[in-house]
């Protein structure tokens, strides 16, 4: 069967979005020593500080820093991870922020509860994650909010059921933020 260019394109996307859902399965497993090889690679200094335990989401409108725009601020867990409720079109879904993943990756459970669940049928993709061989589904999100920052048109991928145990939001959204800041445990999005 000939692919057609759009196509063969995301099959590239696809096949990009899968090999960043299995190293973000192997960051998650090696946490800490990842938090210190990012760090390394992108020349922060990490704190000497424990990472806070809490999960903090605020919509701010502060003139001088951000210009007026919405941003969002997320402290990380105790882990290092940053997790966050994110409204997948007006439905709250509990995701975990990670800039190793091309695109956001919904659980199977998840993609449920948003009303974004695709047919059996489109399942057509397939790639190799920590939990095996998955098929998915992509989709596109119409809007994607975390604490008032927000994203229109959204590229997503739907796992097959079982095979991703939180849902992953990656770079297809926070690329499109005009600011994504990390510092001392601290995460700021930026519209």
């Amino acid at each position: 069967m000939a692919l057609s260019l759009s196509g063969r394109k995301l099959m590239i996307e696809v096949a990009g979005c899968m090999a960043a859902l299995t190293m973000g399965a192997v960051m998650l497993t090696h946490a800490q020593q990842t938090r210190h090889v990012v760090a390394n690679l992108l020349g922060l200094k990490l704190s000497a500080a424990p990472p806070a335990t809490s999960i903090e989401a605020s919509q701010r409108q502060d003139a001088a820093p951000t210009g007026g725009r919405r941003s969002a601020e997320l402290v990380a867990q105790g882990n290092g991870h940053f997790f966050a409720d994110a409204e997948f079109n007006g439905r709250s879904v509990n995701v975990m922020v990670d800039t190793g993943a091309s695109m956001v990756a919904l659980t199977y459970e998840d993609a449920r509860h948003a009303g974004l669940l695709p047919r059996d049928s489109e399942f057509t993709q397939r790639a190799n994650t920590a939990n095996g061989i998955a098929k998915f589904a992509p989709i596109e999100i119409d809007r994607l909010s975390i604490g008032g920052v927000e994203v229109r048109n959204v590229r997503a991928a739907v796992m097959e059921e079982g095979k991703l145990d939180t849902t992953l939001l990656g770079m297809s959204f926070l690329s499109k933020l005009s600011r994504v800041d990390m510092r001392s445990g601290r995460l700021v999005l930026e519209e």
